[in-house]
């Protein structure tokens, strides 16, 4: 009995979880894809960072699974009459709980891995790999000696080379700021720029090394000429975006921990809290997937989700 409900229990949760992750992996991608066609992320960084990301899916994923396979698998169990055969060997609803004990016990060790470890260090690698040069927002033209336009034509930049090190030679940046006094036009062109990462916010700042700098608003005769030394500029954020994770979340547990701020606190308890969701649902699964032969095995899932 317990080799026959752990293998269905496990066949329905794996097979459920496996359409959950193609449509939700389906989605991200192609927002993501979306995002590289428009030239706010570089396409060679696209695939290898889904796949670091690819814990953070199935830390959703693997609950829900777990949750919608108990209900398949009892519900198929009560349509066939083969719980009565249960019931009738005397097995409770309680020894039922304990038979399927052993997999609640492996999907939340499962869970606790991936929430508490391999999800914060996929998120990491990932935002490393975001951080090199030329996978940058508004800075990661491969073909140099192109102008490449961002937010629908506010941000355009321009590179003449970009080393292996990170260092670009003759940046240019034009930029449309919008406000509530007006629009203001301003560019921006340096003899070399760099791409620099603030590690408490994880936001990218562009720093541009001896240019000039011109702001003028339409409409007015005055401009204004700046030249400098240094200069260093927010490059713009896609909304939802793959940069868009708070920082936080890329952090280790244990470090975490040791902030002791509000706000990390608060991620570590979402970490914990996923793990400890498997048995929860494992307690009302079990109950709630009660139906009969008449009303089929899917009666129930539609009230109990």
């Amino acid at each position: 009995t317990l080799r026959y409900l752990t293998s269905d229990v496990m066949t329905h949760t794996l097979a459920v979880s496996l359409v959950l992750f193609l449509v939700v992996f389906s989605g991200r991608f192609i927002k993501y894809l979306t995002e590289a066609a428009i030239g706010d992320l570089a396409a060679g960084v696209l695939l290898p960072v889904m796949l670091y990301k690819l814990p953070a899916f199935f830390e959703l994923i693997l609950p829900l699974g777990f949750y919608v396979g108990l209900l398949l698998s009892f519900g198929r169990l009560y349509a066939d009459s083969e719980m009565v055969v249960f019931r009738a060997s005397g097995i409770s609803q309680f020894q039922l709980l304990r038979l399927v004990a052993p997999v609640v016990f492996l999907v939340t060790v499962t869970v606790a891995l991936i929430s508490l470890f391999l999800g914060p260090y996929g998120a990491s690698k990932a935002n490393q790999l975001l951080a090199e040069p030329r996978s940058a927002e508004g800075m990661h033209v491969l073909s140099e000696g192109r102008f490449k336009k961002q937010r629908g034509g506010d941000y355009v930049t321009y590179v003449e080379r970009i080393e292996e090190g990170g260092l670009m030679e003759t940046v240019f940046v034009a930029e449309r700021q919008r406000s509530e006094s007006g629009i203001t036009l301003s560019a921006t062109l340096a003899d070399t720029g760099y791409i620099d990462i603030d590690p408490s916010t994880a936001r990218r700042y562009l720093v541009l090394s001896n240019g000039k700098r011109y702001d003028v608003t339409p409409g007015s005769a005055e401009l204004t000429a700046v030249q400098f030394k240094a200069y260093r500029s927010l490059i713009p954020q896609v909304e939802g975006g793959l940069r868009s994770q708070v920082y936080g979340e890329t952090l280790a547990t244990h470090r975490l921990l040791q902030s002791q701020t509000p706000e990390h606190l608060a991620i570590v308890g979402w970490r914990v809290s996923l793990p400890v969701i498997v048995p929860i649902v494992a307690l009302f699964a079990i109950p709630l997937s009660r139906t009969d032969a008449r009303r089929g095995r899917y009666a129930r899932l539609g009230p109990a989700l």
